[in-house]
Order: C-alpha cells, then sequence, then structure tokens
C-alpha cells in the first residue's frame, strides 16, 4: 500500500500504552487544530493549529535566560512573566534556554514517517493485543492530508486505526478518510443546535449530517458523549443522543465521559480563561442513573472512554 511518507503535519502529543480510545494496548497521535472551542476541553493547546508556547509559572525560578535568547523582545518581566503573542514569532529559543522547564512548546512539524517510526516501537504490544493506533487531538480530520496518508502508512503495516472526531469536517473529507479508519469514535454534545453552537462554538447540523455519512459506510462507530454539568446532564438531554444514535447504523455502544478538571491548569499555561471554573465534576450516582437511561435505550454503555 502506497503513502506519502513526506507528507507534514502539525503533533502536539504521541501517547502510548493506551487502553482506551479503542481496542488492545494503542499509541494516541494528538494533532493540533480543532474548529470547535468546547468549554470544557482538557487539551486546550489542541485548539489552534500553529505551536505555542505554554508558561508554566510555578517552575520558573526568573533567572531572565529567556528574555535574554528571545530575538522579538516578545518576553518580559515586568515586573512577572509577560508574552506578547504578537511579537512572538514562535521559533523556541526561549524554551531551549529554560532549564526549569518553565516553557514548553506545544505542538511539533513531523512526517509520516517520523511518527510511523515513534509508533514502530510498539508494534508487539499492537499485535498480542488487538491494539492499533489512534488519531486524536484537537480533530485530526482539521489535517486532512497528513491525517489519511497517516492511515494509510499504519494500515499498511497492518495496525488497527481509529480515529476521535467532533465530526465537524466536509463531507469531502470524509469520504477521504473513512476507507483507511477501522473504528471512529465520534463526539455528539448536544441535540440541541443552540446549546451546541454556545458550548462549544460551531452547530451540530454538520456534525449530524456527517454522522449519518459515516453510518453509510459500515465501519463501526462509537458514539461518546462529554458529560458536562448544567449542559447536557439531564436525563432528557442523553436520551435525546442516544435516539439519534438509534438511527446512525454501526452505531452499537455509547459511552459516557465524566467532566473532570484535569486539563484546567493548561488554560493558565496558554494564558486563557477557563469558563467552566468552580463547575464540580458528577458524583457516581448521577453518571450510574444515566448510564442506565442508555442501557433503556438498546446500547451497551460504559462509563468513560
Amino acid at each position: 500500500m502506497e503513502y506519502e511518507k513526506n507528507t507534514k503535519g502539525m503533533v502536539f502529543d504521541i501517547q502510548r500504552f493506551s487502553v482506551h480510545d479503542g481496542p488492545g494496548i494503542r499509541s494516541i497521535v494528538f494533532l493540533k487544530g480543532c474548529p470547535l472551542s468546547c468549554h470544557w476541553c482538557s487539551n486546550p493547546e489542541s485548539q489552534r493549529p500553529e505551536k505555542q508556547i505554554m508558561f508554566i509559572s510555578h517552575n520558573c525560578i526568573g533567572c531572565g535566560r529567556c528574555t535574554r535568547a528571545c530575538p522579538t523582545g516578545a518576553l518580559t518581566f515586568n515586573p512577572s512573566f509577560s508574552l506578547d503573542h504578537e511579537k512572538c514569532q514562535r521559533c523556541g529559543r526561549c524554551v531551549d534556554v529554560c532549564f526549569s522547564n518553565a516553557l514548553n512548546m506545544s505542538g511539533e512539524v513531523q512526517t509520516v514517517e517520523q511518527v510511523l517510526h515513534e509508533l514502530k516501537k510498539d508494534n508487539l504490544h499492537y499485535r498480542r493485543s488487538g491494539g492499533g493506533i489512534t488519531l486524536s487531538g484537537g480533530e485530526p480530520l482539521f489535517q486532512p492530508n497528513f491525517a489519511r496518508e497517516l492511515l494509510k502508512g499504519c494500515k499498511a503495516k497492518g495496525w488497527h486505526t481509529a480515529i476521535e472526531t467532533t465530526g465537524f469536517v466536509a463531507a469531502s473529507v470524509l469520504e477521504s478518510i473513512l476507507p483507511w479508519v477501522d473504528l471512529i469514535l465520534l463526539d455528539i454534545k448536544h441535540m440541541d443546535g443552540e446549546k451546541h453552537r454556545h458550548y462549544t462554538g460551531q452547530p451540530n447540523q454538520v456534525i449530524l449530517n456527517n454522522a449519518r455519512i459515516m453510518g453509510s459506510y459500515g465501519t463501526p462507530i462509537i458514539i461518546r458523549v462529554p458529560v458536562i454539568p448544567n449542559v447536557n446532564d439531564s436525563i432528557r438531554e442523553i436520551q435525546d443522543i442516544a435516539e439519534f444514535a438509534l438511527s446512525i447504523k454501526g452505531v452499537k455502544e455509547l459511552h459516557l465521559l465524566p467532566y473532570h478538571r484535569l486539563g484546567e491548569n493548561k488554560y493558565q499555561y496558554l494564558g486563557y480563561d477557563y469558563k467552566l471554573k468552580g463547575i464540580e465534576p458528577h458524583n457516581k450516582e448521577t453518571i450510574k442513573n444515566l448510564q442506565k437511561a442508555v442501557i433503556e435505550k438498546g446500547f451497551v454503555c460504559k462509563i468513560g472512554g
């Protein structure tokens, strides 16, 4: 199977030995760029497609090396650390001289061949466990050429492939990607278009239409619902999603992903506001009741990915 080894993409992480996001032991490749800006996003560094500098203030020792290394004067201490994003060229020189790990670069341009070389380290684990590769993000299909060629490269090596997607992509992108995908993990946040727009920045009609297109390919689909307090956590709202899922061919499972605050500190590192500050995760009983409502619709329902 031929694929373009030199196709480039922006990768911000590769997570090895995952037992989520698909069957078996997997490697998750996280790509930058997403058309949604969900209030609860646990990977805010994934939303913008370009490199970003993250500042971890509690690691900073105030040595000033970064300000001296910066060629544009984008970094200052006056009296505390400040980054002028308009001046910043994201060259990474400040990161290179930050020995306290207070500055980190999120995002690296890599070729398909470079990523495959890294993934190949766990080939034995994929084969023994029935695992493989999952593309995530961000929205992995935001970089369609890179995602397609990387998936083709994975299939050429005999690996199981999955994509974790928002579904907010052009139909033509789906048609070019789906032949190389063994499992689709599709997020459905809400059936109400206005609520969806308010909490994610985009309407949901494209997503719902694309869910139907995905179903027509016959590829197994798992619907995943991030359950967010005061957003989509009522029995009725979860059942509405389950009823929609009943209309999509290939959907036998619906997973509930309970809200957590594990990525909240990343917003501070990027200089962003966290819009759900003070919101607490659900208790186990609430999630169990939602799980029961999904099972009553005829689905296998797991809590977590």
